[in-house]
């Protein structure tokens, strides 16, 4: 029997697993516009094939808003927002799939997906407490699958590289990750900004209002006034009450912008490195960036979910609890 190599497979197989990959570094090298200008200037007179330029990749043109791909009921459908559904579906068939014949022995996908989701609620529990983290974990959970596959499925073939005609007759691309579209990350931290807000009402009543509008102190200390009783240090206390409570008010909206442009910027950041890496050097180069996106996307996710999270936690917490 041949001697094992790395992974199962044998040393030939490696080697020419390795002589592959070492000549589609190569070929994409050459093909690329870093690769033939280093050629021209150190071999002059040296001419490329020409069935380089017909594997070489256009040179990446990036547009920051979505395309148009069509209309509905005069609504823009953009090719983001296509991408947005895309995922939406995906997410759905998992779920089905998974949920569809449920074993007390679960199965590889079903101990996989089991394995995701205990993961996320043991997250929430452990930040918002039991109670809470129960209560939390829905939303939690829906906002970290829903960035971590926008930005995961929006590696695979076909976003950004299939066109088709749209209604105005302009040629777009068919397919965008939807966390490149500043809209889904706004619609996203406005979810996310509702449901703290919901929640701190809920708990807390007239009292979380009072966190924003904190005027006790202060028309106590007016009242004091005109009883005789002049009290500068809570006059000074009182007014110092009511700008803290307008800088909380402030902090609640400062969220939305920060949240919006976190994932916007990381997001659209990690789609033109992908292409600038694949112009430069076609094929190979951009392959390592590829497993740096997977990674980005689920700290992304992670950190979105993970700060709702903390702000539900705080905005039900009683001022003393935190």
């Amino acid at each position: 029997m041949p001697k094992k190599g790395c992974l199962g497979c044998s040393f030939p197989i490696i080697i020419v697993i390795a002589l592959i990959f070492l000549a589609l570094c190569i070929v994409g090298f050459l093909a690329g516009p870093l690769g033939q200008k280093i050629v021209q200037v150190l071999f002059p007179d040296l001419s490329l094939p020409g069935w380089l330029d017909a594997i070489a990749v256009p040179s990446p043109s990036i547009h920051l808003p979505a395309d148009v791909v069509f209309y509905l009921f005069g609504f823009p459908i953009t090719n983001s927002t296509i991408g947005a559904w895309f995922t939406m579906i995906v997410l759905i068939a998992i779920s089905v799939a998974v949920t569809r014949r449920m074993k007390i022995v679960p199965g590889r996908l079903q101990a996989f997906f089991e394995a995701g989701v205990g993961w996320v609620y043991n997250f929430c529990q452990n930040v918002a407490g039991e109670k809470n983290g129960r209560k939390f974990f829905p939303l939690v959970a829906t906002i970290f699958l829903f960035v971590a596959f926008n930005s995961w499925l929006s590696l695979l073939p076909g976003f950004g590289s299939i066109e088709i005609l749209n209604a105005e007759g302009h040629h777009v691309h068919l397919l965008r990750g939807a966390n490149t579209d500043v809209n889904v990350p706004l619609a996203l931290a406005l979810v996310s900004f509702v449901f703290v807000e919901f929640f701190g009402l809920r708990t807390l009543g007239m009292r979380y209002v009072g966190k924003f509008i904190n005027l006790g102190p202060f028309l106590r200390s007016l009242g004091a006034i005109f009883k005789g009783k002049l009290r500068l240090n809570d006059l000074f206390i009182g007014a110092i009450g009511i700008v803290v409570g307008l800088l909380e008010a402030l902090s609640e909206f400062i969220r939305i912008v920060s949240f919006t442009f976190r994932l916007f910027g990381n997001m659209t950041a990690g789609e033109i490195l992908l292409l600038i890496a694949a112009f430069l050097i076609p094929w190979v180069f951009a392959i390592p960036f590829y497993g740096l996106e997977l990674l980005v996307g689920f700290v992304q996710a992670l950190i979105f979910a993970g700060l709702t999270l903390v702000f539900l936690t705080v905005a039900v917490s009683h001022h003393g609890e935190y």
